[in-house]
């Protein structure tokens, strides 16, 4: 009877060890001013691997675009839509970056395109108030949750996401 239930328990703590080392999901939340929103974003871009989507409201950042031409260069496939009225001002960095051949598309099919989410190699989504702008960083309240391995929630931002590339205007 004892090695019964010492089996039975063996079995479950292997169980879970295999879910939880195998298939956790993770999340990091973030806020601003401050470093912990900052930090989700940059930390999420410099590791990753193979693709990151963006969806931006306002794109005026110089530190996530010099982040985002490294991880280019380094052969992670990179997307943009940005909101049109948002991005054709004198501090947009939107063709900046498509002068270091990042693929970019401006949405005017909304009054706004408000959206601001990123999909990181297909396996995270962060997403929040966060502008991918300077003041979002240092004078903005905003915030940040970075989803990690929930996959059902990724499709439906990756779904989103290519509708809003299909409608949206090479720039």
């Amino acid at each position: 009877m004892i090695k019964k239930i010492i089996n039975f328990f063996f079995i479950i703590i292997i169980f879970f060890l295999f879910k939880f080392k195998y298939n956790s999901i993770n999340i990091d939340v973030g806020f601003s001013p401050g470093d912990t929103a900052k930090n989700i974003i940059l930390k999420s871009i410099n590791n990753s691997k193979t693709s990151i989507d963006i969806a931006a409201y306002s794109f005026t950042n110089k530190i996530i675009a010099k982040l985002l031409i490294k991880a280019y260069n380094r052969g992670v496939k990179i997307r943009i839509v940005a909101d049109k009225k948002s991005n054709t001002g004198k501090y947009t960095i939107v063709k900046y970056l498509k002068k270091h051949n990042i693929k970019i598309k401006l949405n005017n099919k909304y009054l706004i395109m408000h959206n601001k989410f990123m999909i990181i190699d297909n396996n995270s989504i962060e997403t929040g108030s966060f502008n991918y702008t300077k003041n979002a960083i240092y004078k903005n309240a905003e915030n940040v949750i970075l989803i990690k391995n929930k996959f059902n929630i990724i499709k439906i931002y990756k779904k989103e996401f290519n509708i809003l590339w299909k409608e949206s205007e090479k720039i």
